[in-house]
């Protein structure tokens, strides 16, 4: 049975010429959507259809797409809400100290003083760095962590766990 990795959520249609809004959950946009790349649509049965790429630009925040044999929005209507995969087969090689989004997310997160704060619950990219939102251990505001040197000490993602350092204002 194939293993798949979730690359995006298509969100909506944009236009009338069959182009569609994806939510990316990649760390590898400009790989995965590349022109000519053939990606999965997991349709609510299980069963899932390849689409190939014939067009990608960003508007916004979200990920614009256009697949080949799909000139307009009554070809991509049905693919809203569904999720865009790849087979586990295409997984990226990362360099030492890089992380895929789904080994993160799920890991407890822990203050160099032991303290547990909670769950890594998402991951935005809003600009330079990757911001880790933590949902609290308990009641509270969720945490948001910068994803950079002087605040995550070190991530380990056998162990599922990060520790960071606490800055003045985190809390």
């Amino acid at each position: 049975m194939t293993e798949w990795l979730n690359v995006g959520k298509i969100v909506n249609t944009h236009g009338i010429r069959g182009e569609v809004r994806v939510i990316s959950r990649t760390d590898f946009p400009e790989e995965r959507y590349k022109k000519g790349k053939t990606l999965f649509v997991a349709k609510e049965n299980g069963d899932m259809a390849p689409v190939t790429i014939s067009a990608h630009r960003k508007h916004k925040q979200f990920d614009l797409l256009t697949f080949e044999g799909h000139p307009n929005i009554n070809d991509v209507e049905p693919f809203k809400g569904l999720l865009l995969k790849v087979p586990a087969s295409e997984e990226v090689e990362l360099e030492e100290g890089e992380f895929f989004y789904h080994q993160i997310i799920g890991c407890s997160v822990f203050t160099d003083e032991g303290e547990e704060l909670g769950k890594i619950k998402e991951i935005l990219s809003p600009g330079a760095n990757d911001v880790w939102v933590v949902k609290r251990k308990g009641f509270g505001k969720d945490i948001l962590i910068p994803y950079i040197p002087s605040v995550v000490k070190s991530v380990d993602v056998q162990e599922q766990k990060v520790v960071i350092t606490l800055l003045e204002g985190l809390l």
